[in-house]
């Protein structure tokens, strides 16, 4: 698929899931690709979270995401199933004031609650466009990519560079960054080539012309 001069969405739950999913592909991409970047929730209700908002517009910007390209939405962590309604029209709302070509959004193998309700709505909001969906190893069971990117070895450490901005979350095992590697060279594998980040096809919306 070629990514220029389209207008392509990222979605994510919370700070940290965009890049996790696919901060390689954003990296590749922003430069010359009109991106914009929506975390649902700021989990600022979480007392021991209050710096991952800097955290998550310190990695974007590794990525190469201009601030003005970075939305934070007003949902509650936990609870977006309550939401779907809410969700939905926000969504709606992003469509007709981005315009996207394509979009991203997590995997609908992802068990998390608020990543599984985000997703049903943003493909109940953006019928008529192209969807993919991001794997977050924490939480995604039974995940395969069908839909492969090649990644440079740039990317990939650009990825691990914006991970590592999340002081908050330096324990966890998936900021591991050789898991991270990990993980793009086994999708590499998968395409034959050295680095690769996977997604799974929620909705393929093309045609053939000359």
């Amino acid at each position: 698929m070629n990514f220029f001069g389209k207008r392509v969405l990222f979605l994510g739950a919370h700070p940290d899931d965009i890049e996790l999913g696919c901060g390689g592909l954003l990296h590749h991409i922003a430069k010359q690709t009109d991106v914009l970047c929506v975390t649902l929730s700021d989990n600022q209700k979480n007392p021991d979270l209050h710096n991952v908002v800097d955290e998550h517009l310190r990695s974007m910007a590794i990525l190469g995401v201009p601030r003005e390209s970075i939305v934070l939405g007003p949902f509650t962590t936990r609870i977006f199933p309550d939401a779907r309604q809410e969700i939905l029209e926000y969504f709606l709302k992003l469509r007709k004031d981005f315009k996207p070509d394509l979009i991203f959004v997590h995997s609908n193998k992802d068990v998390h609650q608020d990543h599984l309700t985000m997703t049903d709505e943003a493909l109940r909001a953006y019928r008529g466009i192209t969807v993919l969906g991001f794997d977050v190893v924490r939480s995604s069971y039974g995940f395969f990519p069908h839909f492969i990117v090649e990644m440079s070895e740039e990317d990939v450490n650009k990825k691990i560079e914006a991970l590592s901005q999340y002081e908050t979350y330096r324990d966890r095992y998936y900021f591991n960054a050789e898991l991270t590697r990990s993980i793009m060279v086994r999708h590499g594998a998968l395409a034959e080539c050295p680095f690769a980040e996977g997604f799974d096809i929620l909705r393929i919306v093309g045609k053939f012309e000359k």
